[in-house]
């Protein structure tokens, strides 16, 4: 078939591909800018037009047609900027399955990359001569083409076919927790699709201006950072990442000067612009052209939003831009998003311990939690909510797995046909509805709007209760301001065969002189607080070792692998193991001791005693702070139930558990002592600690100490 020949006029809607678009582009439109690459993200442009990008992936097509079959697999390994582009529509042109990944720095991080091209077993590696050159001897079993030295005349050589809308695209490899990399099937009527339901809930049209800083290689920078521009027929502006992170004003600055009305980014890119961007800076910005902006984060948080309307409303920036998001690559890219909505995107405060349950219920003011609605679904996709084990739709007011069905939904995961069957083959158990997605996150549905909890396989399960990851993160990042955001990794893991959680936390590089033992007391004192939990080991790291993701999100399953195999580079690590044995107490020995002591001596004994029955019902309750409830210091109602047992077997005393909960150790001893004293002999019975002053000296200094700790 001719290239010259329309294809766009011979085919349906549903029968056009991305690269069929692009084509049309060129022909009406060639002059027009399509895409900006910002060196250094601020004002060394390079530009590219459709009719130029067109010519470009028609060279690379023709030369790929030569060297490989339609359906082969094509490694794209390319710096940010405008030849990875060229590089992508190219293998579409050629109906080669194209397989973004990331380029290793200096023959790093190679055992990655050998995983995907042994995966997909591809054939072609495309690149720039530069990288090609420093690293195709690591895989002589593949072709390399350098396209940034090939010549343009062989443009006109390029044999166009027709592509079958169900043949795949590209492969998304997932960064993902598992240590083996898996290829997300993504078709062309995948991209077509999705790509559609983008533009038609966020508005898009030809006067649109997108900003975009996501990794290329990424779902969200590749999808809606790059192929939305092309689809739709509007010019993009790019940066690199680390261009963005080195300097977050860049990212608002070509905003500004560029009038653009679309742009996206997790939580942590909005946090950093309300850090680092200087007030002499902002006096700079005009945001006022800004339409929509996606925060695509996991999970959307309420005060990033509150927080960057706030600083930069200033600047003319209207929070109505706001859209929460939810998506994933099993379903192309986009799933769901919020309307424009006069105060940006609805959200709910609920009460935080009946998610952990499940539930959706109204909050309390010491109960809440903000969940951030991420919209309804776009296009005619459908979302339902499932019980992950019993297949059926949930209730309202439960919280369940996301389920998806529609057309960007996609084709599986490559070569692995059981993984496949079980995650995108799924078919509820009462009505036989299916197939879904199961996507592996957990929300509930409210006024047709998503909200999203957190995930299935990362959720940590103590002692019966649920505790989403992210919750414990973000209280962690906050104790001070030397630890990084967005850097914290929290997780479970198995000891003694009970769940203990483990967090591992970042140190900015100028951390200074930081006392990092009293950093971990301070770690390990809040989050019990917040989430009456006791930490098994607080690991404090050097800055960016943390595992995440190319999009910015944290590898949980990556760093508990990487905190079992000692792995990370650490600069204080500690761990909590204590004994579980407590002594008991005789009656007549207790009243004795309290006619031989004073009263200092007489409270400092029961709370020694207490602070003992508290670590054996709770290992690795080691920072215990007298003054502070039970519920603060790392129980919860369980815990406390323990407690209110032990007081009537040792002491006789038996106290109401919501009384025990609200109690400091102090108040409990002091109580204890009072009923000591007004007590016959019987009131208060059993065993004698056989402690000597020394002894009680000796542990009551040892309250706070790190014993049992193993630092590195």
């Amino acid at each position: 078939m001719s290239p010259n020949i329309d294809l766009e006029l011979m085919m349906t809607d549903d029968d056009r591909t991305l690269g069929d678009i692009l084509q049309s582009r060129a022909r009406q439109q060639p002059d027009e800018t399509a895409y900006i690459y910002l060196k250094g993200g601020e004002h060394d442009e390079i530009s590219v037009t459709y009719g130029e990008l067109d010519r470009q992936a028609r060279t690379i097509a023709a030369t790929i047609q030569g060297a490989c079959r339609p359906g082969d697999r094509a490694i794209l390994l390319y710096p940010p900027g405008l030849e990875f582009i060229a590089a992508f529509f190219g293998c579409l042109y050629a109906g080669v399955i194209a397989v973004p990944a990331y380029p290793p720095k200096a023959n790093r991080n190679l055992s990655r990359l050998r995983d995907i091209v042994d995966d997909c077993r591809a054939v072609l590696a495309l690149s720039t001569q530069q990288i090609g050159n420093s690293i195709q001897g690591h895989w002589p079993e593949l072709r390399w083409i350098a396209t940034d030295s090939l010549d343009g005349s062989l443009a006109n050589g390029w044999q166009a076919r027709a592509i079958d809308p169900r043949a795949l695209a590209f492969l998304q490899y997932t960064s993902g927790s598992t240590g083996t990399p898996r290829g997300v099937m993504v078709s062309h009527r995948n991209l077509v699709h999705n790509s559609e339901c983008i533009r038609d809930r966020w508005g898009h049209s030809a006067s649109s201006v997108g900003v975009c800083w996501v990794p290329q290689f990424h779902d969200l920078g590749l999808i809606i950072g790059i192929l939305q521009p092309v689809y739709v027929g509007y010019k993009a502006v790019l940066m690199s990442p680390t261009a963005f992170v080195q300097k977050p004003f860049r990212w608002l600055q070509a905003i500004s000067r560029y009038r653009g009305t679309t742009t996206c980014g997790p939580n942590f890119s909005f946090d950093l612009c309300v850090s680092k961007v200087t007030p002499e800076q902002r006096a700079t910005l005009d945001l006022s052209s800004l339409e929509t902006v996606m925060n695509g984060a996991e999970p959307v948080l309420l005060s990033t939003l509150q927080n960057f309307a706030e600083a930069f409303g200033p600047c003319g920036f209207d929070r109505r831009a706001f859209r929460g998001g939810y998506g994933l690559a099993e379903g192309t890219v986009f799933v769901t998003t919020s309307h424009r909505l006069p105060k940006g995107p609805n959200a709910r405060s609920l009460s935080r311990a009946a998610l952990e349950q499940h539930l959706v219920a109204g909050s309390t003011e010491r109960d809440a939690q903000d969940i951030v609605a991420c919209g309804p679904t776009a296009g005619d996709q459908e979302l339902v909510i499932v019980h992950p084990d019993l297949h059926t739709r949930c209730k309202a007011d439960q919280i369940g797995e996301i389920w998806l069905k529609g057309e960007s939904v996609a084709q599986g995961y490559w070569e692995r046909p059981e993984e496949t069957a079980r995650t995108f083959h799924a078919f509820l158990d009462d009505t036989k509805e299916g197939p879904f997605l199961r996507t592996g996150d957990l929300g509930f549905l409210h006024e047709n709007e998503l909200y999203v909890t957190g995930r299935t396989k990362d959720l940590i399960i103590v002692r019966g209760r649920n505790h989403y990851p992210q919750d414990i993160e973000r209280t962690v990042e906050n104790v001070h301001p030397t630890l990084r955001l967005h850097c914290t990794a929290a997780f479970s893991v198995r000891e003694q065969g009970e769940e203990r959680v483990v967090v591992v936390q970042e140190l900015k590089r100028d951390h200074g002189n930081v006392d990092l033992e009293q950093l971990t007391a301070d770690i390990f004192r809040a989050v019990a607080e917040e989430h009456e939990l006791s930490l098994h080991a607080i690991v404090l790291i050097a800055d960016g070792n943390i595992s995440k993701t190319s999009s910015g999100k944290i590898q949980r399953s990556t760093c508990r692998r990487r905190y079992e195999d000692g792995a990370f580079q650490v600069l204080l690590q500690t761990t909590f193991a204590v004994s579980t044995k407590r002594a008991p107490m005789d009656r007549a020995a207790f009243l004795q001791r309290f006619q031989r002591l004073d009263a200092e001596e007489c409270r400092a004994q029961v709370e020694l005693y207490l602070i003992q029955m508290l670590r054996s019902i709770r290992q690795g309750l080691f920072y215990i702070d007298v003054h502070q409830a039970l519920v603060k210091i790392g129980l919860d109602s369980l815990g406390v139930a323990e407690v209110r047992s032990a007081l009537e077997d040792d002491l006789g005393m038996a106290f109401p558990i919501p009384t025990l909960m609200d109690m400091s150790l102090r108040d409990l001893a002091e109580e204890i002592l009072r009923g000591a004293a007004t007590a016959s002999l019987e009131g208060v019975r059993k065993g004698a600690d056989g402690l000597s002053d020394a002894e009680v000296t000796t542990l009551l200094e040892d309250m706070l100490s790190l014993e049992g700790s193993n630092r590195a």
